[in-house]
């Protein structure tokens, strides 16, 4: 008689199990820019304080850091999530497999090329900033359709949608400063990019998924999600940017300090107390944690600037936002749907936890470099601390997007 039964899954490698998702091709270009990126960082760090001579560069390295990590590693991880869940949010049609592969396609090979001008071929730069832009592009317009399908009535989908507009404009200044534009377009392509396209994505991810999520497992859950929240973090964002963008970060604690009060007050209103199981909602309330801190840092630091009058590069609460919050959120979030989309437990398990563990430690280590007098040691020690926690994470989600589902199931 014929079976219904689903043959066991096959573990062989093969590039149509890679497109099957646009979550697996994208989340394989972040997790492996991931790794590369801050190979290549560390090797700087080492060179930096040695001695060592580094091959041309076509940016300064510090430029170059900024570019691959916002750009390069995390806005992969930001498009798979979208081009996955976009449609499920509005319940409009799925994205065709040809779209995200020419995005997968274009921003893994532009990413290459950014890495391949770090590492001595400057002329590959504006070529690798061009695909990775035309990628995003791809990306934006799609799912651009289909907010406009929906008539634009999900007030999440049109926040992301503004946040990788955001994101393209700071892509796009960067590419054009490496066709000839002012060097000083690419600082404001690094303040765009954290505060215009990763910091509104990351928080209206949260606050649509977090209390659903919360709600799932804990009885009796509030939910509060406001849409005022949303367009406040928006705004005092943008204002933060603007404050930057004209030099007078002196009066940026106008927009960090109510920042920092709205931030603490919606992490309160979660009610982490509530989420201390199962670990994969733990660790969303701890990622969270970092938000209010990194603004109350900002606004400490912007006081300095306004009390003293020296300036300041503002590298404490960057890494507290950077590596705090977008860098743990992403071991969580990441973690959940790769689980969620393999066949595997919704649960947090010994790698994921060291991941997320070493990326606290990280921060912690990163925010107190600036307050020493030899940062260089530090530096390196959280560069190489990054890399031990992230290695076996990286190389088992690479894994995961590379063989088919547990359960034998389709995506």
């Amino acid at each position: 008689m014929p079976s219904d039964t689903r043959s066991a899954p096959s573990d062989r490698i093969t590039l149509p199990t890679l497109l099957a998702a646009p979550h697996r091709a994208m989340f394989f270009v972040g997790a492996s820019l991931l790794a590369a990126g801050m190979l290549w960082w560390l090797w700087v760090l080492l060179a930096a304080w040695r001695g060592w001579q580094l091959p041309a560069q076509p940016l300064p390295v510090g430029w170059t850091h900024g570019v691959l990590m916002q750009y390069a590693t995390l806005a992969p991880f930001v498009m798979g999530f979208l081009l996955t869940v976009f449609p499920r949010w509005m319940n409009v049609q799925v994205i065709a497999r040809r779209v995200y592969a020419m995005v997968f396609g274009l921003m893994l090979g532009g990413a290459v090329l950014v890495l391949a001008a770090a590492l001595g071929v400057p002329r590959a730069l504006p070529w690798g900033l061009g695909a990775m832009l035309l990628g995003w592009l791809i990306a934006l317009w799609n799912l651009g359709d289909r907010l406009r399908r929906h008539g634009y009535r999900d007030v999440w989908a049109r926040s992301a949608c503004c946040a990788l507009a955001f994101g393209a404009i700071g892509l796009g200044l960067v590419l054009c400063a490496s066709l000839g534009a002012p060097p000083s377009w690419i600082p404001a392509a690094h303040r765009i990019g954290t505060f215009g396209f990763l910091l509104p994505t990351y928080f209206t991810v949260a606050h649509r998924m977090v209390p659903f999520f919360t709600g799932n497992v804990v009885p009796d859950y509030r939910v509060v999600r406001p849409t005022w929240s949303l367009l406040a973090v928006w705004l005092l964002g943008l204002t933060h940017v603007g404050f930057d963008l004209f030099d007078a970060s002196g009066w940026r604690w106008l927009a960090d300090a109510p920042m920092t009060a709205l931030l603490l007050w919606q992490w309160l209103a979660w009610q982490p107390w509530k989420a201390k199981r199962p670990g994969l909602l733990l660790v969303l309330y701890v990622a969270l944690a970092w938000l209010p801190l990194s603004f109350g840092l900002y606004t400490a630091d912007s006081i300095h600037v306004l009390v003293t009058g020296v300036n300041s590069r503002a590298l404490a609460p960057l890494h507290a936002l950077t590596i705090g919050f977008f860098s743990s959120m992403l071991v969580a979030m990441v973690t959940r749907v790769t689980h969620g989309h393999s066949g595997r437990p919704l649960a947090m398990g010994p790698i994921p936890w060291i991941a997320f563990v070493g990326m606290q430690l990280v921060a912690l280590i990163r925010v107190i470099a600036e307050a020493t007098l030899q940062p260089w040691p530090w530096y390196i020690a959280a560069a190489s601390l990054w890399l031990l926690a992230m290695a076996p994470w990286v190389a088992r989600s690479l894994w995961i997007y590379l063989t088919p589902r547990r359960d034998g199931a389709p995506g």
